[in-house]
């Protein structure tokens, strides 16, 4: 038997959350957010402001959230933002170099440091002396604190959709290109 943290049911859910989830897409990861009613609105509050508020390019933030997922093997967040970086431009050999195990070498510098950059936060909670160096004079204060923002956001969502087992939705969500490195749980 396989232990999890159930989906909450729409009739079970207040009001004011099954109003905010009609206007979301429908996927798993914001309805067992509803299952913690305090922090849900200010969970996509801050989700908003990684992925849509921030300066910092989509398409770099996406490579360094497929290294997240890599890094902390969520196939749940690895699949949607694959999904998104091909979106933006990220190309089949650029997402075959992210998913490696070890150092990311396939990539541009930049690609390179991003990975870096996520890899570091993940694994090692502090970023390395060379890597925030490295950030702050390529993208400046402002967007480097955002990418480590970025970072930190998409490994404690890893961690969240890990440990409660959020499943991919009905659908078939997960791409040819899914890394051998994330594992199906």
């Amino acid at each position: 038997m396989t232990v999890k943290v159930p989906l909450p049911r729409t009739e079970d859910l207040p009001e004011d959350l099954r109003t905010a989830l009609a206007q979301i897409p429908p996927l798993n990861i914001f309805r067992m957010a509803a299952n913690a009613p305090a922090s849900f609105q200010p969970l996509l509050d801050l989700a908003s402001s990684v992925l849509i508020q921030s300066e910092f390019d989509a398409r770099k933030r996406e490579i360094a959230i497929l290294r997240v997922a890599h890094v902390t093997q969520s196939l749940y967040e690895w699949t949607q933002h694959e999904r998104l970086a091909r979106n933006l431009g990220v190309d089949d050999a650029e997402i075959k170099a992210i998913a490696v195990d070890g150092p990311v070498t396939g990539l541009d510098e930049e690609g390179r440091l991003l990975c870096r950059v996520a890899e570091e936060i993940s694994r090692d909670v502090r970023l390395s002396d060379g890597a925030l160096a490295a950030i702050l004079e390529r993208y400046g204060q402002r967007q480097a604190t955002e990418l480590i923002l970025c970072c930190s956001y998409f490994n404690m969502v890893s961690r969240f959709l890990e440990s409660t087992r959020v499943e991919l939705e009905e659908e078939d969500l997960i791409g040819k290109n899914t890394p051998e490195g994330v594992v199906r749980r």
